[in-house]
C-alpha cells in the first residue's frame, strides 16, 4: 500500500510506502488525512491505515519542478498509442529527426509503433504524407512532477486536483 504526502500547504509532495507513512505518524511529523482498509492495530495503539498524511512542518519543495523527459513518460503522455495509426506503441518517434536538428524535447518526441517508426525513418511526416493524430506537449500537474502519483489512489483524487 502507498501512501501520498502532502506539505503543510497541502501541496503533493511524494508518494512513499505504507510502512514510511506509518513512521512519520507515530513520530508526530505527520497527522492522517485519509484512511482505508483495516486499522493498524499495535501493542498498544490502533492507528487508522494511512492513505494520505499530512506534515506538521513545511517542507521546502524545488520550484519550477520540470517533467524530464524520458520513453517512459512519452509512452504514458500518448497512452500508449501511435501517433501516426492509432495502434499499440512501444517506440517513441522524433518527429523532426535527430539528424536533421530535432532535440530530445517533449514536443519533438511522440509514442509510435515499430511498423510505422520503422516505415518513417528518417523523414518528417509531412515528407511521408501523415498527419500526426496528437499535439505533443510539454505535461504538466501533479501527476507528473510527484514521483509514483502516476498510479493514483481514488482516495487522492481530492488531493492532486485536475492531475489525477
Amino acid at each position: 500500500m502507498r501512501t501520498l504526502v502532502l506539505n503543510a500547504g497541502y501541496e503533493p509532495l511524494a508518494v512513499v510506502s505504507f510502512r514510511r507513512a506509518l513512521v512519520l505518524v507515530l513520530a508526530g511529523k505527520a497527522t492522517v488525512v485519509a484512511h482505508g482498509g483495516k486499522p493498524v492495530v499495535g501493542g498498544s495503539v490502533t492507528l487508522p491505515r494511512p492513505s494520505v498524511i499530512l506534515l506538521g512542518r513545511y517542507v521546502r519543495a524545488p520550484h519550477g519542478r520540470a517533467v524530464p523527459v524520458s520513453r517512459r513518460g512519452v509512452l504514458r503522455r500518448d497512452s500508449h498509442r501511435c501517433a501516426y495509426c492509432g495502434a499499440h506503441a512501444t517506440t517513441v518517434d522524433h518527429v523532426m529527426p535527430r539528424s536533421r536538428g530535432g532535440g530530445d524535447v517533449w514536443e519533438n518526441l511522440v509514442a509510435c509503433c515499430v511498423r510505422c517508426n520503422n516505415g518513417k525513418g528518417d523523414r518528417t511526416p509531412e515528407e511521408k504524407g501523415w498527419t500526426l493524430r496528437i499535439r505533443p506537449y510539454i505535461p504538466r500537474g501533479p501527476s507528473w512532477v510527484v514521483r509514483g502519483a502516476d498510479h493514483p489512489d481514488p482516495a487522492w483524487d481530492a488531493f492532486l486536483g485536475d492531475a489525477a
